[in-house]
């Protein structure tokens, strides 16, 4: 890979990086708790369209009809119940399609039992040590408040684009990416795309998928002192969940050497329900879960592979050939994606990185699903992940992100930008 000395131009327009008012924005964004379904996901766009109307971008902010997106036949999913959904794209002015968007998404998982946040409010936004702490502060608000910051620059620097920079703010990604689907639906594209997913300084050009599944297993009911006059639901779930670690273990066999993970397709159940009094033999039991969905494998492929093996163990055992298990695919269905390594958005992004003064960036693939591949896949637009945090961190307790790692993010952007959509005379 090759980089160029950064240009007079590109260090004039970095100067104008205000880093103070790049974690005040995330300050912001992680005090509103955007829990996936709440009021404040909606909040949380309207601060944002606020932000990018503040610095002089054109804005399309627009209710999202969620029963149309739920009836097209390529909705991913969502587990969250809404009632309302906002969408919000800027755009800076220039001629023709953006040149480069600059994607990420606002909604958090719930931040989980308040006493693993050590006392402290999740959504406090404290900084310590260098880094800010809250739910959310990781995934993805310091990638959006990255993108935010790119925006701020250009707009102290003076400098206009010869074609437009797009900031897509969505929500709904973390339950199967309602609002990147909304975004693309609505007509926004880009000639190249980065979502500033927490990477770790890495570059990641493709992810691995991931199914919601639910296996409903019947039982008989029965006193619990007469159990042997019933049959156990929760019993009669076990040998299919042994056919389905079998199944983890046979997909994971041979994984893409992209992955710095032995187990890139992951297969967990991490929902059981059984029985409705103590005493009763369970006469039902509901398991859901998710199945990863291999590199550039079609996720009907993937489904039918989980529904042969609990077909294939309900036919060995007595009771589940007469009560077969149901196997339904509720909630979010990530595909995976990739962007091919040697498309020259990455070399960009490695140049943008080195001539500002960070490590060069590793390639490789992440095991979870993302919004990569509504963009590569329907959007058709090449992408790739660049962005601040450790993604070990997010979802967890004590959630935080370096703010150095926020600041060279945004210095790689603003480069990164100033190159790909070229700077008016």
């Amino acid at each position: 890979m090759t980089s160029r000395a950064r240009t007079d131009l590109e260090s004039f327009v970095l100067e104008h990086l205000d880093e103070d008012a790049l974690v005040e924005d995330l300050g912001e964004l992680v005090r509103l708790p955007s829990v996936a379904g709440s009021d404040a996901e909606v909040e949380v766009q309207d601060m944002c369209a606020e932000i990018l109307r503040s610095q002089a971008v054109a804005v399309d902010r627009w209710d999202i009809d969620l029963a149309e997106l739920q009836e097209d036949p390529w909705f991913p999913g969502s587990e969250a119940h809404r009632d309302h959904a906002v969408g919000v794209v800027g755009a800076t002015a220039g001629e023709g399609v953006p040149a480069l968007v600059l994607q990420g998404h606002l909604d958090v998982v719930p931040p989980g039992d308040p006493e693993t946040w050590q006392g402290a409010d999740p959504f406090s936004a404290a900084v310590r040590d260098g880094a800010l702490h809250g739910r959310g502060a990781c995934d993805m608000k310091a990638g959006i408040a990255a993108n935010l910051a790119v925006v701020r620059t250009l707009r102290a620097a003076g400098v206009q684009l010869e074609r437009p920079l797009a900031v897509h703010c969505v929500i709904g990604e973390e339950d199967g990416g309602l609002g990147a689907f909304a975004t693309l639906r609505r007509g926004h594209r880009g000639e190249a795309a980065v979502i500033t997913e927490p990477t770790g300084a890495r570059i990641v050009t493709a992810t691995a998928g991931a199914l919601t599944f639910r296996i409903e297993v019947g039982g008989r009911s029965a006193h619990g002192s007469m159990r042997r006059e019933g049959v156990s639901a929760f019993e009669a779930f076990l040998p299919v969940y042994e056919a389905l670690r079998a199944l983890e273990q046979e997909r994971n066999r041979d994984p893409d050497p992209l992955f710095e993970s032995d187990l890139p397709y992951a297969l967990s159940v991490g929902l059981v329900n059984a029985g409705d009094w103590a005493s009763n033999v369970p006469d039902k039991l509901t398991a859901e879960g998710r199945l990863g969905v291999q590199l550039d494998e079609d996720p009907r492929q993937a489904r039918f592979a989980l529904e042969d093996v609990v077909a294939e163990v309900s036919a060995k055992d007595p009771w589940l050939r007469e009560n077969r298990p149901v196997v339904t695919w509720p909630g979010g269905q990530f595909a995976s994606g990739r962007t091919d390594a040697d498309h020259p958005l990455v070399e960009e992004v490695i140049a943008s990185v080195r001539d500002t003064g960070g490590p060069t960036p590793a390639l490789g693939a992440e095991v979870y699903g993302s919004d990569l591949r509504l963009y590569a896949g329907i959007g058709g637009i090449p992408t790739l992940h660049y962005g601040p945090g450790d993604i070990r961190v997010a979802h967890g307790p004590q959630e935080h992100v370096n703010l150095e790692e926020v600041a060279q993010v945004a210095r790689a952007l603003v480069v990164l930008t100033l190159r790909r959509c070229g700077v008016r005379a």
